[in-house]
């Protein structure tokens, strides 16, 4: 298996799991089935979209291939059946997050990458396939956006496409090892920010001057 292949089964696996989390906040939100299905791909491919559109890749990956709708539905439709036996969805939706952000992270660099765009634009694409899925889900559903709270997020995205890019296209190390050691480190910063509740320092304003 080439990592082409690598990078569509990853990125398969970030789709459904994505998904997942679309599909637990249409549970909360109470939805029936069709709901369900609708927030799920939203969420599931909405990055994907949107990095595929800004880079001319069209048509874009769903259509070229519905393999990745169809495993939207199929996650929407489990979990409409199975959403009932998680107590708490919300803490189960962050951390299937998590796990989606630190896929994506790394997934959307490399296609980037193969598409031969420059270093900066590849780890540029990584953080926008990893969050304006979740972005999508939280606005249709009137939630704040997970990116707009103080918890480490979209940094966890950064720091896992920087490492892809820096190490396979800058350091020329390969692929495999560092996307894992990619993916691990995303998804350990966000859990450290979830777990801990981790952030930066925000900004405080001021007074304004008096002239």
């Amino acid at each position: 298996m080439d990592i082409t292949q690598i990078i569509y089964w990853l990125e398969l696996a970030g789709v459904a799991v994505f998904a997942i989390t679309g599909a637990l906040e249409a549970s909360r939100r109470q939805m029936d089935v069709v709901g369900f299905v609708l927030i799920a791909t939203f969420t599931g491919i909405g990055g994907g979209t949107v990095r595929d559109v800004i880079t001319g890749a069209t048509p874009v990956f769903w259509i070229r291939d519905p393999a990745w709708v169809i495993t939207c539905i199929a996650a929407a439709i489990f979990t409409y059946f199975t959403a009932h036996l998680v107590e708490r969805r919300y803490v189960a939706l962050i951390w299937l997050d998590a796990l989606g952000l630190a896929l994506f992270g790394v997934t959307g660099a490399a296609i980037g990458l193969n598409l031969g765009v420059s270093p900066l634009v590849a780890i540029i694409l990584g953080m926008i396939t990893a969050t304006f899925g979740g972005m999508v889900r939280d606005v249709v559903c009137n939630e704040i956006p997970l990116i707009l709270r103080q918890e480490i997020y979209i940094s966890c995205a950064l720091l896992g496409a920087s490492i892809y890019v820096i190490g396979t296209d800058i350091l020329e190390l390969p692929r495999g090892p560092i996307a894992i050691i990619a993916f691990f480190a995303a998804f350990l910063l966000r859990a450290s920010a979830i777990r801990f509740k981790l952030s930066f320092p925000v900004y405080k304003a001021r007074p304004g001057r008096e002239y």
